[in-house]
């Protein structure tokens, strides 16, 4: 009966760790910031919530002109991420009355068209079997 119960026990541990191995992390990273003023703002989303409350949201000081941030425990699925240079530390992406950006920002494909907001499956990608790393261009 002992033997079982450590059987059933060893199991459980060995299950559960592999759920848990199963989560992966996604290190964005924006290389090119015009200045080392402010912080770059990161939100990691999923369709469902795309542009809204992020599933994580972080924050990077800048350093010669890079900033990096890393998410930690994202399970397997579509995800993207939007970032912006905060330059006035305000925690808000500033805009012109006309509705243009004051702030740089970039997305988690670099191929997108900048005449507008993003939208979720120009700038989606997976994460499925290994940890994703991100190089994104203001």
């Amino acid at each position: 009966m002992k033997f079982l119960i450590t059987i059933l026990m060893v199991s459980s541990f060995f299950i559960a760790g592999k759920l848990t191995a199963q989560n992966k992390t996604i290190t964005a990273t924006v290389v090119n910031v015009t200045s080392d003023t402010g912080k770059v703002s990161y939100a990691l989303c999923n369709e469902e919530n795309f542009r809204m409350k992020p599933i994580q949201a972080k924050s990077s000081i800048i350093k010669e002109g890079k900033s990096e941030v890393v998410f930690e425990d994202v399970p397997n699925g579509e995800y993207a991420v939007i970032c912006f240079h905060d330059k006035n530390n305000n925690d808000k992406m500033d805009f012109q009355p006309n509705g243009m950006s004051t702030e740089d920002y970039g997305v988690s494909t670099n191929n997108i068209n900048r005449f507008g907001p993003p939208m979720y499956d120009q700038i989606k990608f997976l994460v499925a079997d290994k940890d994703v790393s991100l190089e994104i261009k203001f």
